[in-house]
């Protein structure tokens, strides 16, 4: 690494760390979400009892819907029993697959329905959610991955670090969140406003209205923007953009709640329609709550927003069924909508279904659904047109043959054709390019460039094709889009600037300055690590100043989260880049500190180790990583180079 970028990373963390607390002393105050219900009775009459009210509570009588009564849920060899305490304390005794039996009173409760889970304290002031749930509507205890009974020493166990609730889950079940991860002593010491999703977690701080609205009386001043509030509901955009800082699959870029109304890309990293998280056509595969699906749809495009369907105190749809679309989707329309086809929807016409039945609801057909958590179903909001033509293609399901399951797709587009002759929805679509992307990212390059320079075509979707890209990794096709660093959407700007990482540093450098000043975090941020080995030795001092100040934010944004384990991979990966291996070593060990499984993290010590001559280190990290990770190829291959000794090749005993 050149000394100037040397220089700028040690003073970069210093400048931010400034920066956030002159922020800090500026902030509003939070009031409590009591305190606005006691001029707005209607909204917190609507707001009580809802899932946000109810997204973390107290452990009382109230709270608990499971059975505590001398209940046991077995899974293998591990046994959870649930009881009440001679005060009424709910209790768990849990007795691991090591045989180990722990008595935990239970700190808090999640949710409300279809499952209510509970949150564990394992020690001090560390929290963590119980994988064994209790079913609202059935009644009746499950474990949340019944084919996942990890032994208590594996990361992945519920009390590891994936599980633990002050830094994974409780920013969007909480209001004014912070987590206070102190790396020293590896604990929490974590505060909040309110459990819950009170008032102000949307509406952010209520200090400048309350100031406002009491002495509205006597001095008749306008309101301040928002009514002093930081977020502005009455824009569709700042709406929306709130509800997705938790409803959508992110990494943040902070520690807790953001303030609410910060710009959502200068708060999280969104995730793309990757392989593992959505289907090849954009559909749902695993959980990615909400956002990621909105991005692509038509609605989201013509300016629809989530109180056009939601209720936003009661977090409940605005009516029942087919009426929250007939709201738009009718012969009337509505106004506010104008492009909308004037025609019948909710009828056999349309539908080509029994009316009543599941088939004639919309959401059948147009919001398939996939159960996550055990019990619990969610639709897709991507609002599409099933597509059964292109499943040969993208290999995604389709919303026919979902429920007619004893029917193919071929049957399924057959009817479609005959249902709809005319229609004008079978026509090329982008889960074609972007799975034959998936597939082989070189031979679909020409696509997948074509698509990303497509402005017709949602940001996530574009923003997408270029990840696939960087992943067929040709400097030409780098070239070829640098005219999408500029492009209005973040998102795309965001994955444009890491598809430059296919270019030497050279050529990488000059096209990505600007984008060290880019108004948005996350494309800062990806300039910043995309800086990471180029070979400048100087530059104008206006460039300088935003590269530290982009540094300072990624490196910040990594302390926020110094609890996981792969940040620790990614700080050994850029400690590697300025080839301080002291530091590397030290951060892949943090990893399988937290993580003893974590592979990548055993098998990069140990290739310091030898790297650094001391092989005796090697060896020795060697045989602990046998120990945690014995099935890893790349483990029993560094042994069998070592030792001679033959590779077990045989599959790892069952964890049952």
């Amino acid at each position: 690494m050149m000394p100037l970028l040397r220089a700028v990373l040690l003073r970069s963390l210093t400048l931010c760390l400034l920066t956030l607390l002159a922020g800090a002393a500026a902030a509003q105050e939070y009031l409590g979400s009591e305190r606005c219900i006691t001029c707005h009775e209607a909204a917190g009459a609507a707001w009580d009892g809802s899932h946000h009210a109810l997204a973390w509570t107290a452990p009382t009588t109230d709270n608990i819907s499971a059975n505590f009564d001398g209940t046991e849920f077995t899974l293998g060899d591990m046994q959870a029993r649930f009881s009440l305490t001679a005060d009424g304390t709910p209790h768990v005794s849990v007795t691991e697959r090591d045989g180990v039996t722990t008595e935990y009173d239970v700190h808090s409760v999640i949710g409300v329905e279809p499952l209510q889970q509970y949150i564990l304290e394992t020690e001090p002031g560390r929290l963590q959610s119980f994988d064994v749930v209790w079913d609202t509507e059935k009644g009746g205890w499950f474990h949340l991955y019944p084919e996942q009974n990890y032994a208590p020493d594996d990361g992945l166990h519920w009390t590891g670090p994936y599980k633990t609730w002050n830094s994974r889950c409780a920013a969007c079940h909480a209001t004014g969140f912070e987590a206070g991860y102190d790396p020293q002593s590896r604990s929490f010491a974590s505060t909040q406003l309110e459990i819950g999703v009170g008032c102000e977690a949307c509406h952010g701080p209520g200090s400048a209205h309350v100031t406002w609205a009491e002495t509205y009386e006597t001095t008749q001043k306008a309101p301040p923007p928002a009514y002093g509030f930081t977020v502005d509901m009455s824009q569709p955009a700042q709406m929306i953009e709130q509800c997705a800082s938790c409803h959508s699959r992110r990494e943040p870029f902070t520690e807790g709640n953001p303030l609410p109304g910060t710009p959502y890309h200068d708060s999280y990293n969104l995730s793309l329609l990757r392989e593992g998280a959505y289907e090849a056509d954009g559909q749902i595969l695993d959980e990615v709550y909400v956002y990621g699906s909105f991005l692509q749809s038509k609605m989201y495009a013509e300016g629809v927003s989530c109180s056009n369907c939601h209720l936003p105190h009661e977090a409940e749809l605005i009516a029942e069924g087919n009426a929250v679309c007939t709201q738009c989707h009718s012969p009337a329309g509505n106004p506010e909508f104008p492009s909308l086809p004037l025609k019948v929807f909710d009828g056999p016409e349309h539908t080509h279904h029994p009316e009543g039945s599941a088939g004639a609801q919309c959401k059948t057909c147009h919001m398939t659904e996939r159960v996550y958590m055990g019990n619990d179903w969610r639709a897709d909001h991507s609002f599409r047109i099933p597509r059964p033509d292109l499943s040969t293609e993208t290999d995604a399901p389709d919303a026919c043959t979902t429920c007619h399951e004893d029917q193919s797709p071929e049957w399924a587009a057959a009817k479609l054709e005959e249902w709809f002759p005319e229609s004008t929805h079978r026509g090329p679509h982008y889960g074609q390019i972007l799975a034959h992307g998936r597939r082989d990212p070189a031979r679909a390059a020409p696509e997948l460039r074509s698509l990303s320079q497509d402005t017709d075509m949602a940001g996530i979707v574009r923003a997408t094709a270029l990840y696939l890209l960087e992943q067929a990794g040709d400097p030409s096709e780098v070239a070829a889009l640098e005219s999408l660093l500029q492009d209005p959407d973040p998102l795309v700007r965001s994955a444009a600037v890491r598809l430059q990482r296919v270019a030497p540093a050279m050529e990488r450098a000059p096209r990505i300055m600007q984008s060290l000043s880019d108004p948005s975090r996350s494309v800062r941020m990806a300039a910043a690590q995309s800086m990471l080995d180029a070979q400048i030795a100087h530059m104008p001092g206006h460039y300088e100043r935003a590269l530290r100040s982009a540094f300072a934010e990624w490196q910040a944004s990594m302390a926020s989260r110094l609890d996981f384990p792969e940040t620790h991979l990614q700080m050994g990966g850029m400690a590697l880049v300025m080839r301080n291996m002291p530091a590397a070593a030290n951060a892949f060990a943090e990893a399988t500190r937290l993580d003893p499984q974590l592979s990548d993290a055993w098998i990069m010590q140990i290739r310091i180790a030898f790297a650094t001559g001391d092989e005796a280190q090697g060896r020795a990290l060697l045989g602990e990583a046998l120990e945690q990770v014995p099935d890893n190829m790349t483990l029993q291959m560094m042994n069998a180079e070592l030792t001679g000794q033959q590779m077990d090749l045989l599959p790892p005993p069952s964890a049952d």
